[in-house]
């Protein structure tokens, strides 16, 4: 039996040295096992070889392709300009500034108040203070539901609240269940955890629970609301289903709700208190350069999430705890999340506008949406079209689970950039999207 890595090893050669161009497709695995008299087997396992390198991407239905190799972005069109225009990075400011940071000072002249900063510059556990559990709860509560402040602890960012709750989960060995397309640092945590991801189906109400009870995860993590990438939101009903299901199983969830500010939704821990680890962070509502990680666990898991945080060196820093409880107690946490919604929607608007026509999913209260391209375009080299113009997407294969193959779509998020500069780049790759992909896979 021929090696599948020296196959392997000989189809990169050609990819590297453009004898294989990017966006081609590769033959079959039975065309490809013919042709070079191996097992079929054989093939599929070069293929998997492939993709594992990142050099192949693979799409239901159409066949394996050569991945867009990332080149430095060109100047765009006419519009948006020469600078580079981020839609991959879903990162937003305060709406307003730098008029709106005279909203912002008073916070932080707070903290140069001796009281004030002795407090800030102690040492600080996984629960906080009273007050910081206090004012975390205000800021995570929802309609029916609001989370008791003695189970609120504390991380430096969202995804440390990430990787503690699954720590505590999950076993090294373990399997974690988590959706077909999913946030891709959960992929990064789980590989440093030594925790193996389930790849689950989902439909357009979210995650099926009929799935996990044929896979019998180890625990799960789910997105309910404002799902990255696709960008559903699960009704009642799912969330319901979905409960019932953990529960029946006794299956754990790391719920994460970090775009949940966008949208009223009374989340999964509502529905199953007892197996759901809620996270969140202030980086998304509030500000990027305040990063702070929120978890509410169970009573039964509380001991496990807490040394977790200890152990992974993951507790928030007193300074960010003192300067949050301030500005979620004195209402500009509120208020800045309510501009963000405005803005999340005004910006949702034109992206709909301008892609009219297209195949777009997602909520019109998200930052992001999911496109998917129309034929014959393949998203990896939708992706380096783009960015020959200036403008960064993320592609599909970005958010498949494992070797799965990856839908021809790619995710917009329009957080950072300002409407005027959403508007331009939507147009760009509106063009880009109805001229033909032949022009962009060179000689």
């Amino acid at each position: 039996m021929r090696d599948y890595r020296a196959l392997a090893d000989r189809v990169a050669a050609d990819i590297r040295a453009g004898r294989l161009r990017s966006g081609e497709r590769l033959p079959t695995q039975r065309r490809f096992a013919r042709d070079h008299g191996i097992a079929v087997s054989t093939a599929a396992r070069v293929y998997q070889e492939l993709t594992r390198r990142g050099l192949v991407i693979g799409e239901v239905g159409r066949g394996t392709y050569v991945r867009a190799m990332r080149t430095r972005p060109e100047p765009a069109l006419a519009e948006p300009g020469a600078a580079r225009v981020d839609l991959e990075l879903n990162i937003a400011l305060p709406p307003g500034l730098p008029d709106s940071a005279d909203e912002l000072r008073a916070g932080f002249d707070r903290l140069s108040r001796p009281d004030v900063l002795t407090e800030a510059l102690r040492p600080t556990g996984v629960a906080g203070t009273a007050a910081a559990r206090s004012a975390a709860a205000t800021v995570l509560a929802r309609e029916g539901w609001t989370p008791d402040p003695d189970a609120v602890m504390f991380a430096g960012n969202g995804r440390q609240a990430i990787a503690a709750a699954v720590s505590a989960l999950v076993d090294v060995g373990g399997r974690l269940g988590v959706e077909t397309l999913t946030y891709p640092v959960v992929k990064s945590i789980a590989a440093r955890l030594g925790v193996t991801l389930v790849p689950l189906p989902v439909d357009e109400h979210g995650l099926v629970p009929e799935a996990v009870r044929e896979a019998r995860p180890g625990a799960l993590y789910v997105q309910p609301t404002l799902h990255n990438p696709l960008g559903t939101t699960m009704p009642e009903s799912r969330r319901q289903e979905l409960a019932e299901v953990m529960n029946a199983l006794g299956i754990s969830a790391v719920e994460d709700t970090i775009y949940a500010f966008l949208r009223d939704e009374v989340p999964l821990a509502a529905y199953a208190p007892d197996r759901t680890i809620l996270v969140d962070s202030l980086s998304k509502r509030f500000s990027p350069g305040l990063t702070l990680g929120f978890l509410v666990a169970p009573r039964e898991l509380s001991g496990p999430v807490a040394c977790a945080l200890r152990s992974g060196g993951w507790t928030a820093p007193g300074f960010a705890l003192v300067a949050a409880t301030h500005w979620i107690e004195d209402g500009t946490v509120a208020t800045v999340q309510q501009r963000k919604r405005l803005d999340a929607a005004h910006k949702s608007q034109i992206v709909r506008s301008g892609l009219e026509g297209f195949a777009l999913r997602g909520d019109p209260a998200a930052y992001h949406c999911w496109w998917e391209l129309p034929q014959p375009w393949r998203a990896d080299t939708f992706v380096a079209a783009a960015a020959r113009r200036g403008i960064a997407v993320s592609p599909s294969g970005s958010f498949a689970v494992g070797t799965a193959y990856a839908p021809c779509a790619v995710r917009l998020a329009f957080a950072g950039p300002d409407p005027s500069t959403v508007e331009s780049a939507v147009g760009v790759l509106a063009r880009l999207a109805r001229a033909a992909p032949e022009d962009e896979l060179g000689d």
